[in-house]
Parts: C-alpha cells; sequence; structure tokens
C-alpha cells in the first residue's frame, strides 16, 4: 500500500516538527461539557423520538477553527481525552493546538451521556444506525453550536467510518477529513463476522430476555473480552503480553473477572448500528482533502486486502498514511495513539485549502 508522502517544502516540515516539540505537555484548556435536545429526530427507520438529547465535550474557544471528533464503538466524547491521544494533540503548539483550534468531541447516539437504550427504553429504543449517528452530529454542529463550516472532522474506528459518511454526506461543510481505523466499504469478511458474533451472544443469552433483564447478562463480559482480544491489540502486543500459556491465562483471567462497566442493550445496538455501513458508492462526491490512516496490524481493516488502495483513488483528494507494523502499535487500537500520525495532521491542516467561513457562534451547554 502507498504510504502517505506529503508535498511540501522541507522547510515546512522543519517548521512543523519545530513548534511541535514546544507542546508536549498536556496543558489544554479544560474541557467544557454540554448537551442539547432535539425534538423529534426522525430516523432513518422512520421512528421518531420525541427528545433526543445529545451531549458532547469542547477544548478551546468558539472563536477558533472548528474541529470535529468521533469516538469509536462503545466510547464516548470524553474517552479521547486520554494522554497518548489529547494530550500528542491540544497541547500548545500541537497539531490541533486549542489555543487555535475550537475543538467539539460528541457523544453519538446511542453512547455517553447522549440517549441511549438504557435510559428506559431499553430494546424499544429506534434501530439507529450510523447515518442516524451523523445527522445528528451534523445537527449539533450546526444548529445548537452554530458552526457554519469545519475545519476538520476526524475520527477512529467508528468515528473513522463515520468521518467517510461526514465526507460524502455533506461535503462542502468541511476543508480536511481523516477517517482513521476504516474502510469505505460495507461491513464484510472479519469485521462483521466479529460484530455479528457479538451481537448475537447477547441475543442469544436467556438472561438478556429480549432486553427486559433485570441483572446484565454473562454474555456481554464475555463477548466482548472474546472480540477485544481478536480484533485489537496486534500479534506482536499480544505477545509481549503474554508470551508463556500461563501469561496468557492470567491476562484473560484478570479480564473476564475485573468489574464490567457497560449495558447489553447499549453495547448490543451500538455494535449492531453497522450492519448497513457502506459508503463506497459515493466516494466521488467528497470534495475535503482526505488522509486515510490505518495501521499495518489492523485486525478489522487488513491492509492486505488491497481495498483502501483500491477506493482511495476514486477520492479527488485522497491520500493514505499506513502505519508500519512495530512493537509499539497495538492492532486496531494503534490509531488511538496520537503519536503515530500527529505530524501528518499538523502538515495536511497547513496546507489544506480554506473553503468556508469556519466561525462559531454559539457554546450552549
Amino acid at each position: 500500500m502507498k504510504l502517505f508522502e506529503f508535498v511540501t517544502r522541507a522547510v515546512l516540515s522543519l517548521a512543523f516538527a519545530l513548534t511541535a516539540v514546544a507542546g508536549t505537555a498536556a496543558d489544554y484548556p479544560a474541557p467544557r461539557e454540554g448537551s442539547w435536545v432535539v425534538r423529534d429526530f426522525r430516523f432513518h427507520t422512520g421512528e421518531v423520538l420525541p427528545e433526543l438529547r445529545l451531549s458532547y465535550t469542547t477544548v478551546g474557544a468558539p472563536t477558533g477553527e472548528p474541529v470535529l471528533i468521533l469516538h469509536g464503538t462503545t466510547g464516548s466524547g470524553a474517552s479521547m481525552l486520554t494522554p497518548v491521544f489529547a494530550g500528542e494533540l491540544f497541547g500548545p503548539g500541537q497539531s490541533l493546538d486549542a489555543s487555535r483550534y475550537y475543538i467539539i468531541l460528541t457523544d453519538a447516539i446511542g453512547t455517553g451521556k447522549s440517549s441511549k437504550p438504557s435510559d428506559g427504553l431499553r430494546a424499544s429504543f429506534p434501530k439507529y444506525n450510523y447515518d442516524d449517528m451523523v445527522d445528528a452530529q451534523y445537527r449539533l454542529v450546526k444548529e445548537h453550536l452554530g458552526v457554519p463550516h469545519l475545519r476538520l472532522v476526524l475520527g477512529n474506528s467508528m468515528g473513522g467510518m463515520q468521518t467517510w459518511i461526514w465526507a460524502e454526506k455533506y461535503p462542502e461543510f468541511m476543508d480536511a477529513a481523516v477517517p482513521m481505523a476504516s474502510l469505505p466499504i460495507e461491513m464484510s469478511g472479519r469485521n462483521w463476522m466479529m460484530r455479528r458474533l457479538i451481537v448475537d451472544s447477547i441475543r442469544n443469552d436467556p438472561e438478556w430476555m429480549n432486553g427486559n433483564y433485570t441483572k446484565q447478562p454473562r454474555s456481554l463480559q464475555f463477548a466482548s473480552v472474546f472480540y477485544g482480544i481478536a480484533t485489537n491489540g496486534g500479534s506482536l502486543g499480544h505477545y509481549q503480553t503474554a508470551p508463556t500459556r500461563e501469561k496468557a491465562d492470567q491476562w484473560i483471567d484478570q479480564r473476564l473477572n475485573s468489574p464490567f462497566v457497560g449495558d447489553a442493550n447499549d453495547h448490543l445496538y451500538q455494535w449492531d448500528s453497522s450492519r448497513d455501513y457502506n459508503p463506497s458508492a459515493g466516494l466521488e462526491r467528497i470534495q475535503a482533502v482526505l488522509l486515510a490512516i490505518n495501521s499495518a496490524d489492523d485486525e478489522r481493516n487488513p491492509p492486505d486486502l488491497g481495498v483502501l488502495d483500491r477506493e482511495i483513488k476514486r477520492v479527488r483528494n485522497g491520500r493514505v498514511l499506513l502505519i508500519p507494523v512495530s512493537t509499539q502499535t497495538a492492532g486496531h487500537g494503534t490509531t488511538g495513539q496520537a503519536k503515530f500520525w500527529k505530524q501528518q495532521v499538523g502538515e495536511l491542516l497547513q496546507t489544506a485549502p480554506h473553503r468556508g467561513q469556519a466561525v462559531s457562534v454559539n457554546d450552549q451547554p
């Protein structure tokens, strides 16, 4: 697969490297949480929720250039505020310096503090998909936060898949797009097989009781641990953690016996929401400068399929960065560590044309 090679002058790369060194500490502004209620939100199925709560977190002032960051499955906006992600990006002189950018981290439908099945509707909650999530994010950004144009949409894993949808569905709304740990094709292969298994593990558990359980079904934790080992971590990463059978058993026992925070209906909906994901037909509509970032050891999106190499040719301003396997990578989880790609994203933002007015007018909690 071709690696991302930015065609800029050497002096630009040197200047960026020097400024990035200055911002190594996670001393970005304190995050602010907010929420907004959408009345009578209509889902793609035709179902209508009278009140859909959308929660979000922002970092930086609303006067900065708006950047939307999208999280992965079972995560939340706040789950991106880690030392290896936000700590590498939002500080002074870093790629997404919060003194320059207005960073918006949403909780997708069904996750975090946004409306979800465990709020009370359980299995009667509308059957949402990624398009519903993206439509809700768009309305939050434009209608509630008053942002007319985004400098960047960046997403990881599920957020990466939603970034592909964003770039196609709202092609004039952003200057740049960075989908990570994702492919712009329909759910298929190991990726969907494993998702189907985790969903069916919950649905077929007698303790699930069609979503009306009184205690969390035991299948939830087992299926989640199984899925995590099979599709995340990387072969080298797992071997370093468990170089012997004894250590491997200890690692699994620790995870199976640890307290598990999660709700079976919420998890089932989150994994199942990817069932009809397929942005392939609309790749030619993308206008943003797009940098697709994947890792060579990604279990869910293996590069040897050749899919990304093939599909990126259909994106007018599309490029690929493939992170090589190393003892520091973690399979599908590699892109959650910004150190592997922060410089390239910084360079992207320094060169991508400004195609719209990117000034927010609100920041209403």
